[in-house]
């Protein structure tokens, strides 16, 4: 960093947001359905153009969506105490209690998203009147600055836009540093020469208050999510989309033909003066009605299954052309979305439906590169978290938690088995292998933080031979050793 001051970091991380403004639009377009045109003929009518409009398949939202939902933290677990032992987690600790202020059981989900599809997102960790809270921030508002963006979690500096510029109303930004918080303002992302920075304020951390979430991130510190490799197959997919619907429309209907006869024409009747008539009755002549360009204009036949075609002339002819088959089409679609599904590691049946006749183990064994990928991301995301609970744990004076490098955020179990399999095997863990039956208690299908932490209340409760002992030893003078509970309760 030749020059750190913020007037320059102002300029530097709005450099940034234009530079990549372009690239996270298209993406931005692709996940709300606002895909390329397929190719279609220079001269195409208002009917192709309605065909490509409705050839658009977007597939990006299940991309998504579904590693997304099955990412949910709902338990953060600190880490070593002075004794060596794992602390207990309590829904009254102060770094759970900040995930409740900052009500991030609902928008955790945002950060997810916004991190797979842009390639990353940002938590912003902040001192408000409610204590101090964290929200997600968008990659298309946000950018950092890292001296090694890809191994440093902790920024040296990052940019948020509040408001973008509105004729001559400046735009709006809030920047941070290890320190401070400045207001920034700009006529627009490439005009940097109108960029002011206001001077700065105390955030209350020692660190940039600002935490990437990275979907991945190469050794070259460039972030990449779930779309922007899938925008060739989407694209490909729409374009063969495109054909079937073309092919549909004008090639799948069998076509009747009739050669060797005039169509009837329409005529119009005359009355003796010679004027036209509506009245069959006045009628004297007819002849045939003319169209705007001086020819005569065919009369529409009414023809369908009650109805069959004939002719006086023995040399007419009838017959009709085959429809044109749409099955390849139909087997290219079906192959393309398999390739998405490939290269997405997404389960096929999740994007063709096709589940019919699928044994337990084949569904495990479509669903194992989903899981993997889950994993990747569960371990990406759960260090940001960590690091957003250090800043609030320093923000609130807990210095404890501030040095807490051994914490671990806990994510909820979202595979999908039923209640009783999963108390089968947890039963067998605890039987077979002697795990501790507590220990299994966080393994339970859909379980909570609150309501394990009211599982243990309850336990101890309910441990009269334990609370008895406690009695006993505090009531016991210091030079005598306390008594066992198993005497206790044998006395």
């Amino acid at each position: 960093m030749a020059d750190s001051s913020p007037l320059t970091l102002a300029k530097e991380l709005l450099a940034i947001l234009d530079r990549d403004e372009g690239r996270l639009q298209r993406i931005d377009n692709f996940i709300r359905g606002k895909h390329d045109d397929p190719y279609m003929p220079p001269q195409a009518d208002d009917e192709y153009k309605l065909l490509a409009k409705r050839a658009v398949s977007n597939w990006i939202p299940l991309l998504i969506g579904t590693p997304a939902q099955a990412l949910y933290v709902d338990g953060f677990r600190p880490g070593t105490s002075t004794s060596g032992l794992p602390e207990a987690s309590s829904s009254t600790s102060p770094a759970w209690s900040h995930w409740q202020r900052s009500r991030m059981d609902a928008r955790q989900a945002a950060v997810y998203r916004g991190a797979l599809g842009f390639g990353h997102s940002f938590v912003l960790t902040e001192k408000t009147k409610k204590g101090v809270i964290s929200k997600g921030l968008s990659a298309k508002k946000t950018a950092a600055l890292y001296e090694d963006p890809a191994n440093d979690d902790e920024p040296y500096a990052a940019i948020t836009i509040t408001s973008r510029p509105k004729g001559d109303t400046p735009g709006r930004a809030r920047m941070f540093d290890s320190r401070y918080e400045y207001a920034v303002s700009f006529k627009s992302l490439s005009d940097l020469d109108s960029v002011r920075v206001a001077k700065g304020r105390l955030h209350g951390s020692t660190e940039c208050p600002v935490t990437r979430f990275a979907a991945q991130v190469d050794l070259e510190g460039r972030t990449v999510g779930v779309v922007e490799p899938m925008i060739p197959l989407q694209n490909r997919i729409n374009q063969t989309i495109f054909d079937l619907l073309v092919a549909q429309t004008y090639t799948s209907h069998e076509v009747r033909y009739a050669t060797g006869m005039a169509p009837p024409l329409q005529m119009e009747y005359l009355d003796e003066a010679g004027n036209v008539t509506t009245d069959p009755a006045l009628a004297v002549d007819a002849r045939p009605k003319l169209g705007p360009d001086g020819n005569p204009m065919p009369a529409q036949i009414n023809h369908n299954a009650r109805r069959f075609l004939f002719a006086e002339d023995p040399d007419v002819r009838f017959g009709s052309l085959p429809a044109g088959p749409i099955t390849p089409l139909i087997d290219s679609v079906d192959m393309s979305i398999r390739h998405l599904a490939a290269i997405s590691q997404t389960p096929p049946h999740h994007l063709l439906g096709q589940i019919a006749n699928l044994s337990a183990e084949a569904l495990l064994a479509a669903e194992t590169a989903l899981s993997r990928k889950i994993t990747e991301f569960q371990s990406l995301f759960g260090e940001s978290w960590e690091r957003v609970f250090r800043i609030a744990a320093e923000m609130e004076g807990d210095t404890a938690g501030n040095e807490d490098y051994a914490g671990e955020v806990q994510w909820r179990d979202m595979e999908s088995r039923s209640l009783a399999q999963a108390a089968d095997a947890l039963g067998k863990l605890a039987d077979q292998l002697g795990i501790p039956k507590r220990g299994l208690w966080k393994r339970v299908p859909g379980v909570t933080q609150t309501e394990y932490e009211d599982w243990e209340q309850m336990a101890e409760d309910d441990d009269s031979v334990a609370q008895l002992a406690n009695a006993l030893t505090r009531a016991t003078p210091s030079v005598s050793p306390a008594p066992a509970a198993s005497e206790v309760v044998a006395a």
